[in-house]
């Protein structure tokens, strides 16, 4: 099959090298899109007319088109719309955080009305502000019953980092082309390069249940 996993000899540090890129963009868009996703799903419980539009076009826009059309939208046009030569990491980061906050607001909104009525009735007669009530008592509980699709989430966007190589960001799957157009052969790191997102999918994973058993023991 003329496979050759030595022509790696000499490239496993360089590619190594992308996974702290890989970790970092991951890391940072799922915080962005965890949060900007619970403003979101705020808008979207809130009796304010404009807010709930808001956060439901801008939801319908996000999810009703492809991830690689907005990077490429984010990446190519701010140069020309805002004379601001944005860079590729930034621009992955931002499309990245952005779609998945329209996908989490509507996790984290459902997780928000499982949170038991009454604790909010209760929390609003002690004459407690909302935004204390929201930040302090609702959320906590709602993160606790989304804990498992915000894994999903951030495993889907460690995945779908990938996609950044496309606008030159030197990640896993970037320096796993490069060392293909280098060597002439592209199926052995891109295997290597699948077993390092392999084993970072089963870490996280792991980090999760961990994570998960421990907010059962609080309870």
């Amino acid at each position: 099959m003329n496979l050759d996993f030595s022509v790696l000899n000499g490239y496993i540090p360089y590619v190594m090298k992308g996974i702290t890129i890989t970790l970092m963009f991951t890391f940072v868009s799922a915080l962005f899109g965890f949060v900007w996703g619970t403003v979101l799903s705020l808008f979207k419980l809130s009796s304010i007319g404009p807010l709930r539009w808001f956060a439901t076009v801008y939801t319908s826009i996000f999810r009703g088109t492809p991830l690689l059309l907005q990077l490429f939208v984010i990446y190519y046009a701010t140069p020309q719309l805002f004379n601001y030569d944005i860079s590729p990491l930034m621009a992955a980061g931002l499309a990245f955080g952005l779609n998945s906050a329209a996908y989490l607001s509507e996790t984290i909104r459902g997780g928000i009305l499982s949170v038991d009525q009454g604790q909010r009735e209760a929390a609003l007669s002690l004459g407690i502000p909302y935004r204390t009530m929201m930040i302090s008592i609702i959320l906590p509980q709602a993160v606790k019953n989304i804990l498992p699709a915000l894994v999903n989430e951030c495993i889907a966007l460690l995945k779908e980092s990938s996609l950044v190589s496309v606008i030159g960001v030197e990640d896993l799957m970037r320096r796993a082309n490069v060392v293909g157009a280098d060597t002439f052969k592209y199926f052995e790191p891109l295997v290597f390069v699948g077993v390092i997102y392999y084993i970072l999918v089963l870490l996280l994973t792991l980090l999760a249940r961990l994570l998960e058993r421990r907010m059962r023991r609080s309870d």
